[in-house]
């Protein structure tokens, strides 16, 4: 499941090496540190860290986590036995710079640029986190919500427009996830 990929720094750990669907794409400049799963078509973009150092990571199918973004979690631990695992669905959009600790995103769902998710927030199917936003811990965005602002609260539903662009973007980022691995294996 988890192949060589040229210019990615995989890091096991405590017994645990991060797993990656072979149709997976991992940009050059990423590290991968742990107990990380990687779904089929999934795409991580240039230079994010990812790291599972203390529990998990599990990113679904045709998810994207742009450029630059950092993935963590946290441990079980006294006043918190479930501790803060990652849980990534299918065909969310992860915007350049984010940040995101510890939380559930449903499928479909989406984190803006800059954006910062933290320990056992919830973002929703069909949900935007706005760019810049910070969603705070405990804090449970609905289906098909836009929340903005620091702190990040619900400014309005999203309406079919919205949803289908989000949609949209899951397929570019698909797509373009396969052109940039066939222009990295025919580099020189």
């Amino acid at each position: 499941m988890t192949l060589a990929r040229p210019g990615v720094r995989i890091v096991p750990i405590h017994g645990k090496t991060p797993r990656i669907h072979d149709s997976a794409f991992v940009s050059p400049g990423c590290t991968l540190i742990g107990d990380i799963e990687i779904g089929a078509d999934s795409s991580i973009w240039y230079n994010c860290v990812l790291r599972a150092d203390v529990f998990t990571i599990r990113i679904g199918e045709r998810t994207n986590v742009q450029d630059g973004s950092i993935l963590h979690c946290d441990p079980p631990r006294p006043g918190d036995p479930d501790g803060s695992p990652l849980v990534i669905g299918d065909d969310v959009l992860i915007g350049h710079m984010a940040m995101v600790h510890g939380c559930t995103i449903h499928d479909r769902g989406f984190v803006g640029l800059g954006a910062i998710a933290m320990n056992k927030a919830v973002i929703g199917s069909d949900a935007m986190l706005a760019a810049g936003a910070m969603l705070t811990e405990n804090k449970v965005m609905g289906e098909r919500e836009l929340w903005a602002g620091r702190p990040a609260k619900k400014l309005r539903d999203l309406d079919d427009a919205a949803v289908m662009g989000m949609r949209a973007g899951v397929m570019h980022y698909t797509q373009n996830a396969k052109d940039h691995a066939a222009a990295i294996s025919d580099a020189p």
